[in-house]
């Protein structure tokens, strides 16, 4: 699963970075590379397009990466107080205890 997860990222990147070089940064667009694109869809609709793409391809970036960080989140283990108390309680090494000292 996060095989898949990580190619679909993968693909939506570069997409990404195709869609944002298609766009002019003067509004032109990708209206102005093709002469046909103005005659079928006009500049307003082109470059609505390509806006929508880009933040559609953006989201779709953000929300698999926020999947795969809680499918793979590791939760952090307390110690319990129970082993902490026990742990004080022990008592201390006897070893020494009993032998005769000269």
């Amino acid at each position: 699963m996060g095989t898949l997860l990580t190619v679909l990222i993968i693909i939506a990147s570069v997409l990404l970075v195709l869609v944002v070089l298609m766009q002019n940064p003067k509004g032109g667009g990708l209206s102005t590379d093709f002469g046909s694109a103005h005659q079928m869809g006009g500049v307003k609709q082109t470059n609505d397009f390509i806006e929508k793409t880009t933040w559609s391809l953006a989201g779709v970036i953000a929300v698999l990466s926020i999947v795969m960080t809680l499918m793979y989140h590791e939760p952090v283990i307390v110690p319990q107080q129970d082993d902490a108390a026990t742990e004080q309680q022990a008592p201390a090494d006897n070893s020494g205890e009993g032998a005769v000292q000269e």
